[in-house]
């Protein structure tokens, strides 16, 4: 008799130390709830705003704010560990550690800082763990916007005219930093901190005014702030996935009924609502328009190097349609009602199968590091 297959063995890890704590803990409720409990054995690993790991039931603990329900727990950046550990924390005593469950892969639902940056991935590559999505130099330029947009202009592709401010020239000299602000932008812009998602902390600005309040709103969460020229333009987004052979799904569109797809459009908005934003899924354009769309899409996954998943935000001048590279998120939303999911769908690979493809993909670059060389022996002069 065959013996059976051991089930695979998934680390989720969730919440996190950002300004989208709790976007983090909704996508990762529908990751938990869709991963096919026949085939993985599931670990839920969840991190607290300040920072802390937990294990237990960290879910319920942080959805509660009561983390000191759950276990504290750590991962050591060991290889020849690969497991997360309970932490147990005795008066007087030393602290001991347990093994909770050996990990054959781990999926990071972090959204923003601390999480999508490459922090967290860098963790995962001294603890030799294989995870889901992009690497460390993928995610940390697909997190910061500044260094993206510059990225993609060094590749030739397109962006909207911008400006990087520093927190500390901003405190320093604000009237001077507005003044070089106008001499190359014009109302209405965009200010957004450089390293943060689902819209937290984004202003539209129309004056001087605006621009000034939208600057002190971006500087409370980044010291890096980035100043973009707004466009009567239509929001489009492609889910791409994939390692060294990306794919991408079909191109769908946001249509906000607010200013712009904002935080509260994103996740407050109740469903039927006047505000209710429109996802347009896929997007009313030509055949040649949706092509091009998914070929900048492509250009720019590949051109930070990105793995795994991303989902690519681009714009599209209503006057004349041409189209701008707006922004990738490495860890996109992933409740089932977000747009990388039913990007997805719309593109016949439904929400469960999705997930099994990015744990494939995960093992598959881990094979191909696996194989690289790791000592050098220097031939004779």
């Amino acid at each position: 008799m065959a013996e059976k297959k051991r089930k695979l063995r998934v680390g989720v890890i969730f919440g996190g130390r950002s300004g989208e704590h709790e976007v983090s803990l909704q996508s990762a409720q529908s990751v938990l709830a869709a991963l096919d409990k026949e085939k993985y054995e599931v670990t839920p690993i969840g991190i607290t705003r300040q920072g802390g790991w937990l294990t237990g039931d960290p879910m319920t603990a942080l959805m509660a704010g009561q983390a000191a329900a759950a276990q504290p727990a750590t991962l050591l950046p060991d290889p020849e560990s690969a497991a997360l550990l309970q932490v147990e924390r005795m008066a007087a005593q030393p602290a001991t550690m347990s093994e909770v469950a050996h990990l054959d892969v781990i999926i990071p639902i972090l959204h923003g800082p601390n999480g999508e940056d490459g922090t967290v991935q860098g963790l995962l590559e001294l603890a030799g763990i294989p995870y889901v999505g992009a690497g460390v130099v993928g995610s940390a330029v697909g997190m910061d916007k500044a260094i993206f947009k510059a990225v993609m202009q060094a590749h030739d592709l397109p962006v909207l005219p911008w400006k990087l401010v520093l927190k500390s020239e901003w405190l320093a000299d604000a009237d001077g930093v507005l003044e070089a602000i106008e001499a190359i932008l014009a109302y209405p812009v965009f200010t957004k901190p450089a390293n943060l998602g689902s819209s937290v902390g984004i202003c539209k600005c129309r004056s001087r005014e605006e621009l000034r309040a939208g600057l002190d709103e971006a500087a409370q969460y980044d010291r890096r702030l980035i100043v973009e020229q707004g466009i009567n333009a239509r929001e489009l987004e492609v889910a791409v996935l994939g390692n060294e052979e990306p794919q991408a799904s079909v191109v769908g569109e946001v249509r906000p009924r607010r200013v712009f797809y904002d935080y509260v459009a994103k996740y407050m908005t109740p469903p039927g609502s006047a505000e209710e934003s429109e996802l347009l899924i896929p997007a009313p354009l030509s055949e040649a328009q949706a092509d091009q769309v998914r070929e900048l899409a492509l250009a720019a996954y590949r051109a930070i190097d990105c793995a795994g998943l991303g989902r690519v935000d681009l714009l599209m001048d209503r006057q004349s349609g041409a189209v701008y590279l707006n922004e990738i998120n490495t860890i996109p939303g992933f409740t089932r009602i977000s747009m990388y999911p039913k990007l997805w769908e719309a593109s016949g690979l439904p929400y469960p199968r999705l997930l099994d493809k990015l744990i494939e993909l995960a093992l598959a670059r881990e094979e191909q590091k696996a194989a690289l060389k790791r000592t050098y022996e220097a031939g004779p002069a």
